[in-house]
């Protein structure tokens, strides 16, 4: 599994589609994380006896793309009830959830995937397999499982630079909420209107012949 590979995308989905607001924010980007890394919880498959190659085993049905695409439509409704319009909420949950196991297909190791599930059990691998698979369990924090994570971060730098690239906003040091209130002129202080007397020199006004003040009153 290539797992930094699998937060990569999720990261890039939450940066291309979210709602406003950062705890609304936080709340989708986990649920992509979630989903993108929901499948490699039939590894619980093993210690139940159920064989590699069978449909429920690893790397099984969980990683087909009908699976993918019902968790993705289930998580769109989350960002749908954080205020994203359903769409793109949506589409940007199903490719993010379907992206695991289509991954997967591209891995040194192991068996290949049942995309097609439950139409066919037939495990998958793509024709060019360039991402190692990880060590499974605690083995995936040894030496090898960290080389693995740091060739991941190579082939998946665009996608996190697609995450972490400070927005718009950031670059120009200007708060968004600021610059909202900016353009809508909500949340400034009403200026108070300046009397008319202000909007007249000293030295030209008169009022019954007598030179008055810039405020309107009388010199003496």
């Amino acid at each position: 599994m290539p797992s930094v590979g699998h937060f990569a995308v999720a990261l890039a989905g939450g940066r291309v589609a979210r709602p406003a607001g950062r705890a609304r924010r936080a709340v989708w980007l986990a649920a992509l994380v979630a989903v993108s890394l929901a499948p490699d919880l039939d590894v619980v498959a093993f210690r139940l006896g159920i064989p590699y190659g069978a449909p429920f085993g690893h790397r099984g049905a969980a990683h087909s793309i009908v699976v993918g695409v019902v968790l993705g439509l289930a998580v769109g409704l989350v960002g749908w009830r954080l205020g994203m319009r359903l769409g793109p909420a949506m589409a940007a949950a199903v490719v993010v959830s379907m992206s695991h196991g289509i991954l997967d297909t591209f891995t040194n190791g192991g068996r290949g995937i049942a995309l097609l599930w439950p139409f066919s059990n037939a495990r998958l691998f793509a024709p060019w397999r360039p991402i190692p698979v990880a060590p499974i369990g605690l083995a995936f924090f040894s030496p090898r499982g960290v080389a693995v994570m740091l060739h991941e971060l190579l082939l998946f730098a665009p996608l996190f630079a697609i995450a972490l690239w400070p927005s718009r906003h950031k670059r120009r040091g200007v708060a968004p909420h600021r610059r909202n209130a900016s353009r809508s002129g909500h949340g400034l202080r009403a200026r108070a209107p300046r009397q008319r007397s202000e909007w007249r020199s000293a030295s030209a006004d008169y009022d019954d012949g007598h030179l008055m003040s810039w405020r309107g009153e009388p010199w003496w």
